[in-house]
């Protein structure tokens, strides 16, 4: 069922947390555009805001309830406006956001995101809230209609929830139990979007390395790997975030047999201490991780490895945390996505005793900052001198109009901001340049470039600059089939895996 509604009322989605839920906020857009809404122009108020919401990141009920707030005037000025509310906060908070915030016309899940549009046109007509909250996968989400926010690099995902019982995290309760897809179905999505003009895509799963658990193939990860590499046209495979206590040797060398797998490798380390990670239920130990890296390094000694850590555990003390200042230093992270611990309640860590004093916390966190900033500084001038093939982005560096460079992603996913030269790039087409200056959270290559790839993704992105607003250029609907037409970042993966 496909809800109509007025060709001219616009939407808004508002992402908050992980790639899983910019991910799932490109199937929002895309339910929506399929549905006959249009994109708000910048700083118009849209007439449908979509929150998509993460219960992982600290104070996230605050920040929504603060973003709720701001908007009742234009609701109160706009009675037709509709709000909705989903994510992880939805499908843990429910009907309590509509008794916070009275004027939300819509609360749905992390399951049935694709009831979106229905809702909201039953919230239109019925004239009050509509909560809808399902407790299992209604239908995957990659059946549905997807709108792509890049016509150069992809999300692709490979499953969705968790198996795992981590104390500190409250995913697997509100996302589900792990859900594989097949093969084909995955490498179909994959030939379709290389078909579109996409170059690089980033298989996303909240323990990426877990699948094929639920048909039984351990080792069907190193399989897709492998299978990505005879897809033509696809120049970059990245994978995210795959958990230690399940990577094996057959993962590392699919990357680095794969020519279109990059040597980079973003894993979870969490804690360096054994006694932190028994607490956490992260079932590897220090020494598990530190092998999986030396493995790693000795298969392709150019990798760039990343991580995420979380400071101040209920009970870490101060021998825990030189454990991970230890382990830090010895696996020379490219960089790492640090945080505090917060209580998140609805977890085991929330009621555990010892929880750490905030102040105390704080000061590790410091040290832990800038230990990494100065390993990362360090790895980062290794690269000064190299020459290194940029995929050109769009949005990635916000001083770029300033200094007249642009910028992108090298092969091991760091970023560059370079000169364009005589010719400029668009966004999808390839830069050689060499690295002049290095910084320690990125790359500078202000030579003239050595060389410009003019690509497919450069030419899909100049073909959606010229489409008409609300056209929904990169909106697939449906399973891609075999034979169908063919087109930090700041955020960790939720830091959970």
């Amino acid at each position: 069922m496909t809800a109509t509604v007025e060709s001219a009322r616009t939407y808004e989605v508002r992402t908050y947390g992980c790639q899983m839920n910019v991910h799932d906020s490109e199937r929002l857009s895309g339910l929506l555009e399929n549905a006959g809404y249009v994109p708000a122009a910048q700083g118009e108020t849209a007439d449908v805001v979509v929150f998509n919401t993460c219960a992982v990141r600290e104070n996230a009920d605050n920040k929504l309830y603060g973003n709720l707030g701001h908007l009742r005037p234009s609701k109160v000025g706009n009675p037709g406006m509709q709000i909705a509310v989903g994510g992880c906060l939805a499908q843990k908070d429910q009907g309590e956001i509509v008794r916070r915030a009275p004027w939300v016309d819509v609360v749905f899940g992390t399951h049935n995101i694709g009831s979106l549009p229905v809702l909201l046109e039953r919230a239109r007509v019925q004239r009050e809230a509509q909560v809808e909250i399902k407790e299992s996968l209604e239908t995957f989400p990659s059946t549905l209609p997807t709108k792509r926010e890049s016509a150069y690099a992809a999300w692709v995902s490979v499953s969705v929830g968790c198996n795992n019982t981590c104390t500190f995290c409250i995913v697997p309760a509100l996302r589900g139990k792990e859900r594989d897809r097949r093969p084909g179905d995955v490498l179909n999505e994959v030939r379709t979007l290389v078909g579109q003009g996409v170059l690089e895509i980033t298989l996303l799963g909240q323990n990426v390395n877990t699948y094929g658990v639920e048909f039984g193939d351990r080792l069907a990860f190193g399989k897709l790997l492998r299978a990505c590499g005879d897809v033509e046209g696809l120049e970059r495979v990245r994978f995210t975030s795959p958990h230690p206590a399940a990577f094996t040797d057959d993962v590392i060398a699919a990357m680095a047999e794969t020519p279109n797998v990059m040597h980079q490798l973003h894993m979870p380390l969490q804690s360096g201490s054994d006694r932190v990670l028994k607490a956490m239920r992260r079932s590897y130990r220090a020494e598990r991780y530190l092998g999986i890296i030396e493995r790693v390094r000795a298969a392709m000694p150019d990798a760039a490895i990343s991580t995420d850590i979380i400071v101040g555990f209920p009970g870490e003390t101060e021998e825990d945390f030189q454990g991970t200042l230890d382990v830090v230093r010895e696996s020379r992270f490219a960089n790492a996505f640090t945080f505090q611990y917060s209580i998140r309640p609805g977890t085991p860590a929330a009621t555990m005793d010892d929880q750490i004093p905030k102040e105390v916390v704080q000061e590790r966190y410091e040290r832990l900052v800038a230990l990494q900033t100065e390993i990362s500084w360090a790895e980062n001038r290794r690269q000064v001198g190299r020459t290194l093939d940029v995929l050109v982005a769009e949005g990635e560096g916000r001083k770029d109009e300033a200094t007249h460079r642009m910028s992108g992603r090298a092969p091991d996913n760091r970023l560059v901001h370079f000169a364009p030269g005589a010719e400029t790039p668009r966004p999808g087409d390839v830069v050689s340049a060499e690295v002049t200056y290095a910084a320690p959270h990125h790359l500078v290559a202000d030579g003239p470039a050595l060389r410009l790839r003019r690509t497919r993704a450069g030419d899909a992105w100049e073909a959606r600059q010229g489409a008409p607003a609300g056209a929904g250029p990169g909106v697939m609907l449906g399973m891609p089939s075999i034979g169908r037409p063919a087109p930090l970042p700041e955020t960790s993966g939720c830091s959970v895996s």
